[in-house]
């Protein structure tokens, strides 16, 4: 029998927004514990978005492009009788939220450019106008999703 699960953790809200999400974002940018420096990152790019002059809140983009780059469905690994099926699965809203978090981050680490602060900008303005790389990861998760959608009976 397997233990119990451990309780969340509250995080505060994040100092400049007063945001759950953006703390999270925040943490989830942080490396070796140095939040100041994830935090600087975060401002400054959102500061890059509105400076572009496209949307008068950046913060808006920045939900928008979260909400556009959180998958629906996923498929997890399930062995029955020796063989192995992909089973598309639904996820909740925390896991999503995480997912596409962690997507955004990754593909701005990887992306060409000078600072963090660029590159997470430029996923982000991606992500809202419904392209760039972490859209696509989505998108393929879906397709992935959509193709084993006969072994959604194993669910």
């Amino acid at each position: 029998m397997r233990r119990r699960r451990p309780e969340k953790r509250e995080i505060l809200p994040d100092p400049v927004y007063g945001d759950l999400i953006v703390a999270k974002f925040i943490n989830n940018l942080m490396k070796q514990g140095k939040k100041s420096l994830a935090e600087k990152i975060f401002y400054q790019s959102i500061e890059k978005i509105k400076k572009q002059g496209k949307v008068a809140d950046g913060i808006e983009l920045f939900k928008k492009a979260l909400e556009n780059v959180a998958p629906v469905l996923e498929v997890k690994s399930k062995r029955i009788g020796g063989a192995t099926y992909q089973v598309p699965i639904e996820i909740s809203d925390a896991r999503r939220m995480a997912l596409a978090m962690r997507w955004i981050i990754g593909f701005s680490k990887s992306r060409k450019g000078q600072t963090m602060a660029d590159r997470l900008a430029a996923e982000l303005l991606a992500a809202a106008n419904n392209d760039g790389a972490a859209v696509k990861k989505k998108e393929d998760t879906h397709r992935m999703a959509e193709a084993n959608k006969a072994f959604a009976h194993f669910r």
